[in-house]
C-alpha cells in the first residue's frame, strides 16, 4: 500500500488537502471518486509523519479518550460524516500526539477503511472493548447510538474513578508527610541531639537509646535503604507478572480487609456496566464474555468467566453459572437469572452495576473513615514515641543542674 496526497473540491465546491492511502494512483483516485471529491491534483508521497520527539512521549489520558467520544457521537447524530468530525477534532485537540492519531485515522477512513479497523492500530489508546462496540456499531448501522451510549458509559466510568481516587487523596497526603517529616527527624535533628547528648555526658534511656541507633541507620545507610526499596519493588513486579505471582498478590488484595472488599466492587462495577454495553450492541454473549475476560484486573475474576463462558457455549443457564464462583456474590447470579428469563439482560446488568457503584461509594467513605482514625493514632504513638525519647535525657539534665 502506498500514500498519496491530494487536493480536491468536495460537493460544495470547498478545497480540501489530505492523505490517502490505496494499492495505486488509479485506485486512491477511484476512492475519492467515491466520496464524492474532484481531484485537482495527487501525487505519491510518503506515509504521515510520526511526529517528533515531544509528540512520542505525549501521554493520550482516558479523559481524553472520553471527550473524543462524547464529541464523535454528538457530531456523526448532527448528521456529520466521519471524515469531517475527525477533522474538526483533530483541530480542536491541544495534544499533539492525540491530534497525529486522529489525522491518521481520517486518512484510513478517507482512503475505504471504517472506524473499528483504524482504531484497532491504536490499542494504547482504544481498548478492545471499545473497539469491538465500535465495530458492531458500524456492522449494525447504528454507530451513532453505539457511541451515545459508549460516551454515557465512560463517563460514569471517569466519574466513579474521581470520586474513588479523591476519597483517597488524604490518606495518602498524611502518610507522605509522616514519611518526610521521620526522614527529616532522623538525619537532621536527631544527629544535633545526639552530640548534644555526648557533650554532657547525660545516661539515656532506652528509648533514646533506640532513636538514636535508628537515626545512625537513617544517616549512615540511606543509600542501601533507598537501593533495596529499588531493587525490591522491581523484583516484586518482576514476580507479579508470573502466573504464580499474579495469582498469590490477587488473591492477598481480595482478602485484604476494607480494602479488599471495595476492590472487588470496583471490578463488578466495570464488568456489569461494561457486558451490558456489549450485549446491548447487539455483541453476541460469548463473544462479550471474551473481549471482556482480558479487561478484568484480577486474575481470579479472569479465571472464572474463562470457565463460564465454557459451560455457557455448552448450554448451561448463565445465571445458575455465576453462582459457582464465589469471587461473584449471590446477588449477580440472581439478577442474571431474571436477566434471562425476562429477555432483559443488559437492562438488568445495567442496573446491577449501579447498586455496586453505590455500594462503592458507601466502602469508600467507610474506608476513609476507618483510615483517618488509624493514621491518627499511628502518628500521635509515633510523636509521643519522639518527644519521650527527646525530653527525657533533658529533663534528668536540669535534674542534675537542680
Amino acid at each position: 500500500m502506498a500514500f498519496f496526497s491530494y487536493k480536491a473540491r468536495d460537493s460544495a465546491g470547498k478545497t480540501v488537502n489530505g492523505l490517502v492511502e490505496a494499492i495505486s494512483k488509479d485506485a486512491a483516485t477511484k476512492l475519492l471518486h467515491e466520496k464524492q471529491l474532484f481531484i485537482i491534483g495527487i501525487t505519491e508521497t510518503h506515509g504521515p509523519s510520526k511526529g517528533s520527539s515531544s509528540k512520542q512521549f505525549q501521554r493520550v489520558g482516558f479523559g481524553e479518550i472520553v471527550n473524543f467520544t462524547r464529541q464523535l457521537s454528538t457530531m456523526v447524530v448532527a448528521g456529520l460524516s466521519l471524515p469531517e468530525a475527525l477533522s474538526i477534532l483533530r483541530a480542536q485537540t491541544t495534544n499533539q500526539a492525540f491530534g497525529s492519531v486522529l489525522m491518521e485515522i481520517e486518512h484510513q477512513i478517507v482512503g475505504g477503511g471504517n472506524l473499528g479497523d483504524a482504531l484497532a492500530k491504536y490499542p494504547q489508546h482504544f481498548s478492545a472493548i471499545y473497539i469491538a462496540l465500535i465495530r458492531a456499531g458500524e456492522s449494525s448501522g447504528q454507530l451513532d447510538q453505539v457511541l451515545a451510549r459508549l460516551a454515557d458509559s465512560m463517563e460514569s466510568q471517569r466519574d466513579f474513578r474521581s470520586k474513588v481516587a479523591g476519597a483517597m487523596i488524604y490518606p495518602v497526603i498524611i502518610l507522605v508527610g509522616m514519611g518526610i517529616v521521620v526522614m527529616i527527624m532522623m538525619t537532621v535533628v536527631i544527629p544535633k541531639l545526639t552530640e548534644l547528648y555526648s557533650d554532657f555526658g547525660v545516661d539515656l534511656p532506652f528509648a533514646t537509646q533506640l532513636l538514636i541507633t535508628i537515626s545512625k541507620f537513617f544517616v549512615g545507610w540511606w543509600w542501601m535503604m533507598i537501593a533495596l526499596a529499588v531493587g525490591g519493588f522491581y523484583g516484586f513486579m518482576r514476580w507479579k507478572k508470573t502466573k504464580i505471582g499474579e495469582l498469590v498478590v490477587d488473591t492477598i488484595v481480595l482478602h485484604v480487609p476494607l480494602f479488599g472488599e471495595l476492590q472487588k466492587k470496583i471490578i463488578l462495577v466495570e464488568f456489569t456496566r461494561t457486558l451490558s454495553m456489549l450485549i446491548s450492541s447487539g455483541i453476541r454473549l460469548l463473544d462479550a464474555l471474551h473481549i471482556l475476560k482480558d479487561a478484568l484486573g484480577n486474575v481470579l475474576f479472569r479465571n472464572a468467566i474463562v470457565d463460564i463462558s465454557k459451560k455457557v457455549e455448552r448450554g448451561f443457564p448463565l445465571g445458575e453459572t455465576f453462582s459457582q464462583y464465589p469471587v461473584f456474590p449471590p446477588i449477580v447470579s440472581q439478577m442474571m437469572k431474571v436477566g434471562e428469563e425476562t429477555g432483559k439482560l443488559d437492562d438488568t446488568l445495567l442496573k446491577l452495576s449501579k447498586y455496586f457503584a453505590s455500594e462503592s461509594e458507601n466502602l469508600v467513605k467507610g474506608l476513609t473513615t476507618a483510615i483517618e482514625p488509624i493514621i491518627m493514632v499511628i502518628l500521635g504513638v509515633g510523636v509521643g514515641f519522639i518527644v519521650i525519647s527527646v525530653i527525657t535525657p533533658i529533663y534528668n539534665l536540669t535534674s542534675q543542674f537542680k
